[in-house]
């Protein structure tokens, strides 16, 4: 049998603190706006094909100050997420260093995003440039970054109780990350000609999956706020007094 509670302990979990629900809100709004300015950039010319044509094209001609503004808005939204995803582990009392691996890895994907908005690419049928060479490296790695952060962050949310509440569909939308992460860099060389036909969707499909994952788990943290906690402790029931 186990014994009684100490007094001044509770097996209630800690909640989300205020500044972190407020940077997580944020993060939601910054992922919201990144899917509007990717529509926006991908209607206006020179009409690049979503499905043949790789996303970072879009920051290409006379509209591609858009696209470039979504760069930077990707690395920002990713940055404030690792700090307030920070935070709210160091309030739990948690072990920081246990999420080390993916936000280092999470955070090359947050800051490729901002260097790929400073080294554009070289779209199709075009030279290869020194600022095109750089943008495909920082596009591997940053991808790579990604969908490998995801996943490492998703194994070590089970150890704290408001994390664990993303277990649903961190990890598998993580997995799922990374299937289309290899699958998006493997196929040019697995299958040029399919790639060249469907490698702009598969890399879409690819970010779309790590913007996801980050607002999922975003707003799961921003929700819960100090009265959100689960199997809140019940009174010790009012003593009677018994007629002597």
């Amino acid at each position: 049998m186990s014994g009684p509670t100490p007094a001044g302990a509770s097996s209630v979990p800690p909640s989300v603190p205020a500044e972190a629900r407020r940077a997580f809100g944020v993060v939601l709004l910054g992922v919201v706006l990144y899917v509007v300015l990717d529509v926006v950039a991908q209607l206006l010319p020179p009409h690049y094909s979503p499905i043949s044509q790789a996303e970072s094209d879009l920051a290409v001609g006379p509209y591609g100050f858009v696209m470039t503004i979504n760069f930077v808005n990707r690395g920002l939204l990713s940055l404030l997420f690792l700090a307030a995803l920070a935070r709210t582990v160091a309030s739990g009392g948690g072990t920081p260093a246990r999420y080390r691996s993916g936000e280092v890895l999470l955070a090359i994907w947050g800051v490729g995003a901002l260097l790929l908005a400073a080294f554009p690419t070289d779209v199709p049928s075009t030279p290869v440039s020194g600022h095109g060479a750089i943008h495909l490296v920082v596009a591997i790695v940053a991808f790579l970054g990604g969908a490998f952060g995801t996943y490492f962050l998703a194994v070590g949310f089970p150890d704290d109780p408001r994390l664990a509440r993303t277990e649903a569909f961190a990890r598998p939308l993580a997995i799922l990350s990374i299937v289309l992460c290899l699958l998006d860099l493997g196929l040019p060389f697995a299958a040029p000609h399919l790639a060249a036909r469907v490698g702009g969707l598969t890399e879409r499909l690819f970010l779309g999956s790590v913007l996801l994952w980050i607002f999922l788990v975003a707003l799961v943290l921003a929700r819960m706020r100090g009265d959100d906690r689960a199997d809140p402790p019940r009174p010790d029931p009012i003593p009677q007094n018994l007629p002597g």
